[in-house]
């Protein structure tokens, strides 16, 4: 069964080129094109296709608005970004808002082939020239919000608390909620950064799994406690 495409591009040459270059084996068909991004929301209110090719410089609206506007819709369409930019800022504010995947104008036919098919098949794909330095600029923006081996400040004030001997049932009055929020932020991205990633940068991926491992041993002893006020609170 054919992949349905949509192609999102104000240069009716690259749409045509396009169209005709993914169609040529007969498992992709271009169902629509848009030559803004305005045209692309309208026509995707009609549209179903599998996968959208999404440029990013294009009058009235660009892609990266498109992106936001999708995502504020909770729209299900798998979105490839493909751009001749190869800056890391432009990838990094893809991702940011919600990509599925982020090829270069300049790659091969196979390889947006091959990105394509992986989008439908739900995975993510980014081009491999481009994720050593995704890479470092993400485990960059991050150091500071995803510390390896200290605890937050106010991980700290509740350690102190315990220490001078104040219960967790205390302590979870004040905390749950912001306990709550704060486990969801490290984990959801922590895992976003995973899928981003994925396995080929193991040394990425095992500090984030040491991130992982010293937040979640922190609050589950601290959860744990919560409900055993009677034992005393064993710190890490």
């Amino acid at each position: 069964m054919a992949i349905n495409i949509m192609i999102t591009d104000d240069h009716s040459m690259i749409r045509e080129g396009l169209k005709n270059l993914l169609e040529l084996d007969g498992d992709i068909k271009v169902i629509a094109e848009a030559e803004n991004g305005e045209e692309c929301l309208d026509k995707l209110k009609t549209f179903r296709p599998d996968v959208l090719l999404l440029d990013i410089n294009m009058p009235k609206m660009n892609g990266l608005e498109v992106l936001k506007a999708l995502k504020d819709r909770k729209s299900k369409v798998k979105v490839l970004v493909l751009t001749v930019h190869n800056e890391t800022e432009y990838l990094m504010k893809a991702v940011d808002i919600g990509i599925n995947g982020y090829v270069l104008k300049e790659s091969e036919s196979a390889e947006l082939k091959k990105a394509i098919f992986t989008i439908a098949d739900g995975e993510t794909y980014i081009q491999p020239s481009l994720i050593p330095a995704l890479n470092s600029k993400m485990i960059q923006k991050n150091e500071d919000e995803l510390k390896i081996d200290a605890l937050t400040k106010r991980e700290m004030e509740v350690l102190k608390e315990m220490a001078v001997g104040k219960f967790n049932r205390d302590i979870a009055k004040e905390m749950k909620r912001e306990l709550l929020r704060i486990i969801f932020q490290v984990f959801s991205k922590s895992l976003r950064l995973l899928i981003v990633l994925r396995l080929r940068y193991l040394q990425s991926v095992t500090t984030l799994f040491r991130l992982c491992n010293i937040r979640f041993i922190f609050y589950w002893k601290f959860i744990r406690g919560m409900f055993h006020v009677k034992h005393s609170f064993l710190i890490i």
